[in-house]
């Protein structure tokens, strides 16, 4: 089995800071691209940031010079740094993981559980 699981949710003032992190556990193969999405009540999954196995990182225009994604390869773990935080932040955040476990020859997609993420105004 694969599990890619959050931490570090939580409620923060606006202009305050956050760090979540995603560990994807199992029987993993190999990790292509790790990232973050985020979901508000009422809208629809939004894509935050996403990295390569490579370093390379993308963000959505909205997190842009405020969020900052990461990796640990040997740990199977991603991370966002969110600084400067709004209220229209408030999301439930999801990791998302394109990886191929070891019963597998293709990759698929994974998703965490989600993490709460409460921005006050």
């Amino acid at each position: 089995q694969v599990q890619l699981v959050e931490s570090g949710g939580g409620l923060v003032q606006a202009g305050g800071s956050l760090r979540v992190s995603c560990a994807a556990s199992g029987r993993i193969f190999t990790i292509n691209t790790m990232g973050w999405y985020r979901q508000a009540p009422g809208k629809q999954r939004e894509l935050v940031a996403t990295i390569t196995s490579g370093g390379t990182k993308t963000y959505a225009d909205s997190v842009k010079g405020r969020f900052i994604i990461s990796r640990e390869n040997a740990k199977n773990t991603v991370y966002l740094q969110m600084d400067s935080l709004k209220f229209e932040d408030t999301a439930v955040y999801y990791c998302n993981a394109n990886l191929v476990d070891t019963s597998s020859l293709t990759y698929r997609e994974y998703w965490g559980q989600g993490t709460q993420v409460t921005v006050s105004s």
